[in-house]
C-alpha cells in the first residue's frame, strides 16, 4: 500500500463536524482521516492488506462517521458492512459476510442511515437497494 500521504483509488468520502475528512482507499484497502490542514492521513480502519479479517477490509468504498466517531464502511469485495468503534484495533460486521444477510448483500457499494436507525445499503451485483435495521452504539 501507499504510505498515509498518497491516496490510492478515493471513493465516496465523509467530512464530519471537525472538518475531518474521510476516505475510503479502494486500492489500498483502508479508510484514511484527515484532520484539517493535515499533510498526512491517519489510518482508522483497515490498512493491513486486502482480507477478510475483522482488521481487514477487501475494496472499501463507502464511509459514514457517526456522533460517538463509530466508523462505518462498505467492505465490497467481502459483501459486508462494518463497523468500526472508536479506539478499536479491529471493525465488528453490522450486515453481509458472517451474518444472516450473506446472501442478499453483493458488492455493497453505498449507503445510507435515516432517521430510525435502518441501514440502506446498495448492493451493486443485485442490482437493488436493501434495508436492514441495526442496533447502533
Amino acid at each position: 500500500p501507499h504510505p498515509p500521504n498518497q491516496l490510492n483509488n478515493p471513493h465516496y468520502i465523509f467530512v464530519d463536524r471537525e472538518h475531518s475528512v474521510y476516505v475510503p482507499e479502494y486500492f489500498n484497502h483502508r479508510v484514511t482521516k484527515w484532520v484539517k490542514d493535515a499533510t498526512e492521513g491517519i489510518v482508522v480502519a483497515g490498512g493491513r492488506g486486502p482480507g477478510d479479517a475483522l482488521t481487514q477490509l477487501s475494496r472499501p468504498q463507502a464511509v459514514f462517521v457517526d456522533n460517538l466517531d463509530t466508523i462505518y464502511v462498505t467492505d465490497e469485495a467481502n459483501h459486508r458492512v462494518i463497523r468500526w468503534c472508536k479506539g478499536a484495533t479491529h471493525g465488528d460486521v453490522i450486515v453481509g459476510q458472517d451474518q444472516k444477510e450473506k446472501n442478499e448483500l453483493n458488492a455493497p457499494n453505498d449507503f445510507s442511515f435515516d432517521r430510525h436507525g435502518n441501514l440502506y445499503v446498495s448492493s451493486n451485483w443485485n442490482h437493488a437497494v436493501l434495508r436492514f435495521s441495526i442496533e447502533t452504539r
